[in-house]
Formats: C-alpha cells, sequence, structure tokens
C-alpha cells in the first residue's frame, strides 16, 4: 500500500492515527477470520517521495533513500496498530537499523508468517531508482506469495480504460492479462512490477484500498477490484 493512503486528508498530519487504526483493524480482522498468511509492504510517499527530490535538483540516489526511510516510520506505525488488535507483528526493513526493525532475511520472513506474524515490508529493496511497487513484486515473488494486492487510494477501485478522474467513460475491467496493460499503457503499477509479475507468474489484485471492509473482501477472494494474470 502506498504511503499516501495513510495521511490524513483533513490535516497537514503525514500519519492519521485514525487511517492506520482502521487499516490495521482490518488487517487483523481478515487474519483472524481467513486461512492466510499475509505479508505487507508499506510506501512512504506522505513523508517523502524521491521523484519530488530529484525534480528538485536533489540527488537521485539521496532522495531515494530518504523516502526509503520515510517507509520505516510507517511500518512502525503500522505495527503498533497491529499489535494494539492483539496480532504479532515484525517490522523487516531492507535498510539495517537494528535499533527499530530487523533485517530483511527471507528465510527470517517465511518464518515469521508461518508462526501466524503479519510481516511488514519497509525500505523498499533498499536501493534506489526502485520503486514500492517493484519492491512489493520482489518480496512477493521471494516469500512465494500467491497474490499481490495492491490497494488504491483516491477513488480509484481497479484498473481502467482510461484515467476515471478525468475520463467520465472509462470503464473498469473485472480481470485484464498482463499484456493488455502493458499494451495499453494503463499505468496502474510501475511497468518494472508488471513485467516482474508477468514473468514470474505472480496475479496482481487492484482494488480500493480505503473502502470499509475492502481488505478482508479482497483476500477472501470476493469479485473486487481488478484482477491481472
Amino acid at each position: 500500500m502506498s504511503g499516501e493512503a495513510l495521511a490524513s486528508s483533513a490535516s497537514d498530519e503525514t500519519v492519521d492515527a485514525t487511517v492506520v487504526e482502521r487499516i490495521a483493524a482490518e488487517i487483523a480482522r481478515a487474519r483472524a477470520e481467513l486461512d492466510l498468511e499475509l505479508a505487507v509492504m508499506v510506501g512512504g510517499g506522505n513523508i517523502w517521495r524521491g521523484e519530488t527530490g530529484a525534480g528538485a535538483g536533489m540527488d537521485r540516489a539521496t532522495s531515494d533513500t530518504m523516502g526509503m526511510l520515510g517507509t520505516v516510520i510507517n511500518a512502525l506505525a503500522l505495527q503498533d496498530a497491529l499489535e494494539h488488535h492483539d496480532q504479532p507483528t515484525r517490522v523487516l526493513t531492507a535498510i539495517h537499523m537494528a535499533e527499530v526493525a530487523e533485517p530483511y532475511i527471507r528465510r527470517r520472513a517465511i518464518r515469521h508468517l508461518d508462526k501466524g506474524r503479519v510481516v511488514v515490508f519497509a525500505a523498499g529493496m533498499g536501493n534506489p531508482y526502485f520503486t514500492t511497487d517493484t519492491s512489493a513484486a520482489l518480496r512477493a515473488a521471494e516469500i512465494e506469495a500467491h497474490l499481490l494486492c495492491k490497494g488504491t487510494h483516491g477513488g480509484v477501485d481497479g484498473v481502467y480504460s482510461a484515467d476515471p478522474r478525468l475520463d467520465p467513460t472509462a470503464t473498469r475491467y473485472d480481470e485484464i492479462p498482463f499484456m493488455d496493460v502493458v499494451a495499453k499503457d494503463l499505468r496502474v503499477m510501475d511497468l518494472t512490477a508488471i513485467t516482474f509479475c508477468r514473468d514470474n507468474a505472480l496475479p496482481i489484485l487492484v482494488f480500493d484500498l480505503m473502502g470499509p471492509g475492502n481488505i478482508v473482501r479482497a483476500l477472501g477472494g470476493e469479485p473486487i477490484g481488478t484482477l491481472i494474470r
């Protein structure tokens, strides 16, 4: 999920505790009601976006690193909220910071999932120039996930033929092949992430993260959003 989803729409707070609490409650409910293992990759756009700094003349690698550090703040906020719902959670970060989170180790992540813990991935993949989408795709493949869920915000509830916020005639796809997403340049996710998921036969579910109950519906297999495969 993007970092912007955790920001407040009513104030200038970068992390809205109410939003984090609602998302955590839904994740904890999904873990309690559904037979699944769940990992979450969080972005940091509510705090800093690497492209913003680069566009203002900042060194791109430095700016991206700042963005990765922002994801750690979001991950810790989500961990705290999940544990308030008695859901054991571990934050694994691609940048070493032993005082606040565990280092990302593939086998450790899988072990936490085996034990029923929610794993929150932070700091992307630890390298600049890669988006959170691509980092999420990589981590999903590494832990052998069956599905990558892309939770959107801003009122877009799936993949459309055009931007529904600009084109009222845009139609939503219930299901669409990877190649059509690429060929039609639909830009629902970073192109690198799309092609990576295609090459690794990892389906993607794009849905509205902000709708109440949508996380449980998406993870429960209900017809929601758009399935890319």
